[in-house]
């Protein structure tokens, strides 16, 4: 069974962002970043449990991390029963708990 997403305001805030910033730095080179970010998600979607655990969050959250590929971003997710959640499209080399208070909401 396929869990829906669902992404935190602050995430899709970051990943318009990043899309606009490659595509000022090359015509084209947003929709690329966002192909990738869509073949990381279906990867989510299919294997869930196959992402990285993110560490620094407390191991009873099941937080993990898949790369997106050609980029230096992260897409970083919560397992929940009914959905995965998704709490940051994170640049690798962004601050890297900048997104952890999205775990308590």
């Amino acid at each position: 069974m396929t869990r829906r997403f669902r992404t935190e305001p602050e995430a899709s805030l970051e990943l318009e962002e990043a899309a606009q910033w490659y595509e000022q730095r090359r015509s084209g080179l947003g929709i690329e970043f966002l192909e990738e970010i869509d073949r990381a998600l279906e990867f989510i979607a299919r294997f869930p449990e196959a992402g990285a655990p993110v560490p620094g969050v407390p191991l009873i959250l099941p937080v993990r991390r898949v790369p997106v590929p050609r980029f230096p971003f992260h897409v970083v997710y919560l397992e929940l029963p009914d959905a995965i959640r998704i709490l940051a499209f994170a640049h690798d080399r962004r601050s890297p708990a900048y997104w952890h208070s999205r775990t308590l909401k």
